[in-house]
């Protein structure tokens, strides 16, 4: 898939920093992550797998609407999700997306409060996210994509269960796993809500 089958904006705010065609990464998932595949993308540092995520769901969501999200991202602090925020910032100049961080060093009542005045994006770390979500502070029932960041956190300080826990909650969504290496624990996703699931791998 080439960049000249994203949306205008996108592709103006790409070429703007220096980005005019996609790297190997981009070039074998952004069409399947358009086409509503789930998928493990199993690629090194530096590869291009946050710019991948980020083009990807501005091209797949394109313009705010409604209040609930329909995109969330995993990350594992604080830092990663504000990091994350500041590069959709960037990227989706020209369009009315909006996105949230959601993280656990924040007032947990005024993340509920901030949540219900509508947002497309969600960047959460898995335990503040499930904390608002048992509170009724968050509507996942428009999710389209689910999204890990950098996925190793997860088998660090029970965050592979705290991301489980998502999708017992909602209906059909697309998974998207970003991580370096395949861990032998995804084979309990792919037995369950990501069955159907592929894996696409890059070398260094």
């Amino acid at each position: 898939m080439s960049f000249k089958k994203i949306i205008e904006p996108l592709k103006d705010n790409l070429q703007q920093n220096g980005i005019t065609e996609p790297n190997s990464l981009q070039t074998k998932i952004i069409s399947k992550i358009k086409g509503g595949k789930s998928l493990f993308v199993i690629a090194p540092e530096n590869s291009g797998k946050t710019t991948s995520i980020v083009i990807s769901v501005i091209n797949k969501l394109k313009e705010a609407f409604e209040d609930a999200p329909r995109a969330l991202i995993f990350v594992k602090n604080k830092e990663e999700a504000l990091n994350l925020a500041e590069i959709f910032s960037t990227y989706k100049r020209g369009t009315d997306l909006r996105v949230y961080c959601a993280y656990d060093e924040h007032n947990l009542e005024l993340q509920r409060e901030e949540l219900y005045l509508g947002t497309d994006i969600v960047i959460a770390t898995p335990k503040r996210l499930n904390r608002i979500f048992y509170l009724n502070g968050i509507n996942l029932n428009k999710l389209q994509m689910c999204i890990v960041e950098d996925a190793e956190f997860l088998f660090r300080n029970n965050n592979f269960a705290e991301v489980t826990r998502t999708p017992e909650s909602i209906s059909r969504c697309q998974y998207l796993v970003f991580s370096d290496k395949f861990d032998a624990r995804f084979e309990r996703w792919q037995e369950t809500f990501m069955h159907l699931a592929e894996i696409v791998k890059i070398s260094k």
